[in-house]
């Protein structure tokens, strides 16, 4: 699912944690290996990739199949992707692995594809023809492919010949921009500006990049029509106009064909589903594709019973052709109508011969016997389901396959002309994400084909006759099978699926309900289990037509696993559109909380016996008081569990799972949503330590403090750029490579729309490099305003472009690309050998905004935690973004302005951050790592307020707990920036809260709360009852899952060995799942390194903890002092007296 949403970072988590799990998984370790690669590889990290495919080959007894789609990836990627070395070397590499991987896997129709396009760029025509044929026998729909072959047949100067491939490849994708430019090219050449004009703005209007010459040629031929004489339009044609073109005969039956494969297959938006193979007699257009040797067809499948039904069967593409002609009976014409009736009767025929058959073998049943199998001929609607992919990155897939017409084919050396300034284009893949063969392993995918992949198997399937004897893990999980591509197999022969309980006569009532259906399946038969097995899950028995009782299978409760891994494979198949498509498991947290608070009150100022292990302790803790001792809690925990810690939660016992929030209600109104910014201006240094001005930064969201660094007096010259060079030339900096663009939009990549995700770039440089970057920027931008200022007045864009969106989306397209920049990021001055000047100055500043001090909470952690309670500096250009997020476990930040520019803030209240969390998921971005951009329509259309204010040099602007907030530079500065935790009760609850909800996301909370949280307890003194409760239960929460710990080791007669912590040691975290892991940790030994693990993962590892050595940080005596010492201080009276 985090593949598919495009968030690598979590799916690589998530694969890397089913690697090191020895719980039965239904991918193999071959799978989830080529599934790293590819993430490898759709990021862009090349090297890691192929270093990671290589790997993969290198394994012993690897199925066919990953070897296929492993080769593949390396191929393309030897193909397209320059830095894996000189050119002949790779193209060499792409034929070796490509032609691997044809060996390994022979039905593989994109591999064929890329081999296609590999000869063609060496120059091997015919071959390349060839390898395209192929591709099109075994994976017919792929726009690619046919507009590659029209590519071929442009540069042999066979115009008919290219322009019907291209038709074939727009016809199977609408919006694919490199068919359509080709498309114009080629009227182009042939003098036929209109259709060209056509072509070019469907292209313009298309998916993917657009050609940048595309909008010039545009207004070229506009220019050239409006001025040309009416009578050009009486001149001879060369080629078909457009409109004629689209109509052709070939055209029509590929639309059709379209159309039909369309309703059952795959929708624009990647969605999965399974196709037929074409078992018609009708000759497949394809034939007509005409070369100087024939290529054998491989796509006829016959089914195993063929000669032994009788011959008014339907075939599975007649089935098809009835559901469709169904469809639109409104627009059918008579001779169309004639064969829908030809086909309905024939169905009816078939449909009472299985009847016939179906009570013959009722008659010889042993009495008492209630399931009814399928013969085989009677299971035919089921056989001929044969279940294969040919999916493709973009349109819908269709079964079998066009081509051009029989118009001369022989290859001829001639070369076409071909516009200037503009190229031929063979494929819509861009290369950095070449089509990763399109590879679903077990689930039906939303993945856009450059992160999806294909993987096909040449194995048949043997009869399913024993269904009630699959797993439950399997019955309930249709994808969970051992073998690669459940949903997406394409196979050369044809499996049949015999099961006992789906043998109900279908009715002509029963044909039409399935008929008339809109969102018809791929095939009748997927239809029929669709609705068989809704009618199972809705009645207990059904009474079939003959009378006979049939049993439903109930798949919670099937306890056998007999099934080998292809029958399992089969029938997930089989059954995945039968199975429900959603299940949740829904806690009502309202009413446990009512059930544990009345069993509370039951039990107040009980204290449970270390004999007690009464059930109702575990479920309801809550007796477990923050009054007890710590010795009264340790025995009211002791022998509470025998099978391992589970609830590692810190929140109180009542406290529902963190989740986001609804927004506060009432909402605000329209003249509400950009709230004037709080602000204050400082006129002397006692206002600037006043605690009044903690007060009013602590009771709004995010505020302004202006003139600060005036009255303290400080020198802001040594953050500046000059100082810093001269300081730490070498210094290492993170660089984000972004788009230049206004601070309230943010367009896609295409410039074609405003979007929520940010693009920014990862690198790395020095300072002093980065330094020359800044200054010859500054530089540039001072020539251009000088050549703007002798060029006199420019025309410039109507005010009501920068009004109106519609307006905007406009200038987007015409402005083309932007300008790319650079951000100096996350620059870190922890170090104080190297910063000592810079970080001396920062303790001019007030007690509650200092790096260091007793009352921030970061101060007490113990170590550093880079950004947080150390100081990180950013060095900026115009238009450098921080994107949209919270601070690390929602603690407070501050950022001063070292200038000379301006920056622009906007930032969101706390309670509105479920809202923005939600429109971040509708933009299939990760609110807590995504990088995102909002849009401040979206957000006033969802009532969330904005506050929007420019930050000048020299203000220091104070982010609240929580507070979303994303930033602008609007000129050349440097800001410096880190975190603060005040002593509040709100602030720790934030923390809390996120340290919680981080782990429910698989997020790592970089403050390590349970360490922090002792540390507080060890070092103050509260006064404050909700921030004391809150700590103290945190501890009481923490000590008893560490007693419970040990009790469980104990049990596994496990011995822990003492290990202390060392002077300014950082806190642990587990190396599989990043939680952090508190006083005792388990370590294992793996490549040589000490790993710590969680508990949790320790035993998913190994039950029983093998090669595990438990360590101990703290004893129980040195945490059960903490405990009890820590109590509440009374508030302090202040004297009265002057």
């Amino acid at each position: 699912m985090f593949k598919v949403l495009q968030d690598y970072d979590s799916a690589y988590k998530h694969f890397s944690l089913v690697l090191v799990d020895s719980s039965p998984c239904s991918l193999s370790k071959a799978e989830i290996y080529f599934h790293i690669a590819h993430l490898f590889e759709v990021q862009g990290k090349h090297k890691t990739a192929k270093e990671a495919y290589e790997q993969l080959l290198e394994q012993k007894d690897l199925p066919l199949v990953i070897r296929a789609e492993a080769s593949k990836q390396l191929g393309w990627m030897h193909h397209t992707v320059e830095a894996l070395g000189d050119k002949p070397q790779r193209q060499a590499l792409s034929l070796h692995y490509l032609q691997k991987s044809i060996e390994a896997d022979p039905t593989n129709g994109q591999s064929l594809y890329f081999l296609g396009r590999c000869y063609a760029s060496v120059g091997k025509v015919h071959d390349a023809f060839v390898s395209y044929r192929s591709s099109v026998d075994k994976a017919e729909a792929n726009a690619d492919t046919w507009c590659s072959i029209g590519v071929l047949y442009q540069q042999q100067n066979q115009p008919m010949d290219a322009l019907q491939a291209y038709i074939c490849a727009v016809q199977l994708d609408k919006s694919h921009t490199p068919a359509w430019t080709n498309l114009g090219i080629l009227y182009e050449n042939c003098n036929q500006p209109q259709d060209a004009l056509k072509c070019y703005l469907n292209a313009s209007n298309g998916k993917g990049p657009a050609n940048p010459n595309l909008s010039s040629r545009v207004r070229i031929l506009q220019n050239q029509l409006s001025s040309a004489p009416s009578n050009n339009a009486q001149r001879p044609k060369q080629l078909p106009c457009i409109e004629d073109a689209w109509n052709f005969p070939i055209s029509q039956e590929m639309a059709s064909r379209q159309n039909a494969a369309a309703q059952g297959q795959i929708c624009q938006q990647g969605q999965i589903r399974p196709t037929v193979l074409n078992t018609s007699s009708q000759e497949p257009a394809s034939k007509r594709l005409k070369l100087s040797h024939g290529v054998p067809q491989t796509n006829q499948v016959a089914s195993p019973d063929s000669n032994a039904r009788p011959s008014y069967y339907l075939t599975q593409q007649q089935l098809q052709l009835l559901s469709y002609l169904q469809q639109n009976q409104t627009n059918l014409s008579p001779q169309q109508r004639i064969l829908f009736q030809q086909l309905q009767q024939q169905y009816q025929h078939m449909q009472q011969h299985q009847q016939q058959q179906k009570l013959l073998i009722q008659s010889q049943l042993p009495a008492g016997q209630t399931s009814v199998p399928l013969s085989t001929t009677s299971a035919q609607v089921l056989s001929t389901t044969t279940i294969t992919t040919s999916v493709t990155r973009s349109g819908p897939t269709i079964s079998g396959y066009m081509s051009p017409d029989s118009t001369a084919t022989h290859v001829r050396p001639s070369q076409s002309p071909v516009s200037e300034g503009m190229v031929l284009s063979s494929c819509s893949t861009p290369i950095s994400q070449s089509n990763p063969a399109n590879l679903q392993v077990r689930t039906a995918s939303n993945m856009p084909a450059s992160q999806s992949c294909q993987v096909t198997t040449t194995t048949g399937s043997p009869i399913l006759s024993k269904p009630s004897q699959c797993s439950s893990a399997q019955m309930r999980h249709p994808t969970a099978s051992r073998s690669v591509g459940a949903s997406q197999v394409s196979s050369t022969s044809q499996p049949t699926v015999v099961l006992h309980d789906l043998c109900t006569a279908i009715s002509d009532k029963d044909l039409q309900i399935l008929l008339s259906q809109k969102d018809i399946a791929s095939s009748l038969a997927e239809d029929l289990l669709v609705q068989f097995s809704g009618e199972s899950q809705s009645k207990g028995t059904n009474q079939n037509k003959t009378g006979v009782y049939t049993q439903d299978i109930n798949i919670h409760d099937v306890k056998d696993a007999t099934l080998s891994d292809n029958d399992a494979l089969k029938f997930s198949s089989a059954f995945q559109s039968s199975l429900p498509k959603k299940s949740a498991l829904l806690h009502d947290f309202k009413s446990d909380s009512v059930k544990e608070k009345s069993e509370q009150e039951e039990s107040k100022g009980e204290i449970l016996s270390p004999k007690g292990k009464n059930e109702r302790s575990v479920l309801c803790p809550a007796s477990l008081s923050i009054n007890m001792s710590s010795s009264q809690l340790l025995a009211a925990c002791k022998g509470l569990t025998k099978n391992g810690v589970s609830n590692t939660s810190i929140m109180a016992e009542l406290c529902p799972p963190p989740s986001p929030p609804d927004p506060p209600y009432p909402p605000p109104s329209k003249d509400q949503l950009l709230p004037p910014t709080p602000s204050v201006f400082l006129e002397n240094k006692k206002e600037a330590f006043s605690p009044q001005l903690q007060e009013f930064c602590l009771a709004h969201p995010i505020a302004v403090i202006r003139g600060l660094t005036s009255v303290l007096k400080l020198d802001l010259g040594l953050f500046s750029t000059k100082t810093l060079v001269e300081a730490n030339p070498d210094h290492t900096i993170e660089v984000r490579t972004q788009l230049m663009q206004s601070s309230d939009e943010n367009w896609d990549t295409e410039r074609r729309r405003q979007v929520w995700r940010c693009e920014s770039h990862r690198s790395h440089t020095s300072i002093a490099r980065y330094a020359q970057y800044q200054a010859s920027s500054f530089q540039e931008s001072l020539r251009e305003e000088q050549e703007k200022a002798q060029g006199g007045h420019t025309t410039r864009e109507s005010d009501s472009d920068s009004n109106s969106s519609v307006s905007r989306s406009k200038k987007g397209r015409r402005n083309g690309a932007f300008k790319t920049i650079k951000f100096g990021t996350n620059v870190d001055l922890s170090d104080e050998r190297k910063w000592r000047p810079q970080l001396q100055e920062l303790t001019k500043l007030p007690t509650f905004v200092r790096v260091v001090s007793a009352g921030n909470m970061l101060s007490h952690v113990g170590h550093v935690i880079l950004g947080m309670n150390t100081v990180q500096l950013y060095m900026k250009v115009p238009g450098s973004r921080t994107p949209g997020h919270q601070e690390n476990n929602n603690f407070c930040s501050v950022n001063i302005n070292i200038g000379p520019g301006d920056c622009e803030w906007f930032g969101v209240p706390e309670p509105y951050w479920g809202v923005i969390h939600n429109m971040c998921e509708r933009n299939s971005l990760n609110f807590l790592h995504g990088s995102w951009w909002p849009i401040l329509d979206d957000l006033f259309a969802e009532n969330v307020p904005v506050y929007r204010f420019l930050q000048r040099p020299g203000d220091l602007v104070w982010v609240n707990a929580g507070t979303v907030h994303w930033v602008q530079a609007v000129g050349w500065c440097n800001n410096i920036a880190w975190n603060v935790g005040p002593l509040t009760a709100k602030q720790y609850q934030l923390a809390v809260e996120r340290y919680e909800w981080n782990k429910l996301q698989s997020y790592k909370s970089i403050v390590p709360m349970a360490h922090l949280t002792w540390n507080l307890a060890r070092n103050l003194k509260l006064s404050d009852r909700k921030l004391f409760e809150q700590i103290k239960y945190c501890l009481l929460r923490t000590l008893r899952q560490c007693q419970m710990t040990l009790d469980f080791l104990k049990e596994l007669k496990k011995d822990v060995k003492w290990h202390g912590r060392g002077k300014n040691e950082a806190a642990h975290y587990c190396t599989n799942c990043e939680v952090e892991v508190f006083n005792i940790l388990f370590v294992k030994e793996v490549d040589k390194k000490h790993l710590v693990h969680c508990l949790d993962c320790a035993r998913k590892s190994s039950p029983v903890l093998e090669d595990f050595v438990m360590l101990e940080e703290y004893t129980m005596e040195d945490l059960m002092e903490v405990y009890d010492n820590f109590i509440l201080h009374p508030v302090p009276h202040s004297s009265t007296s002057m």
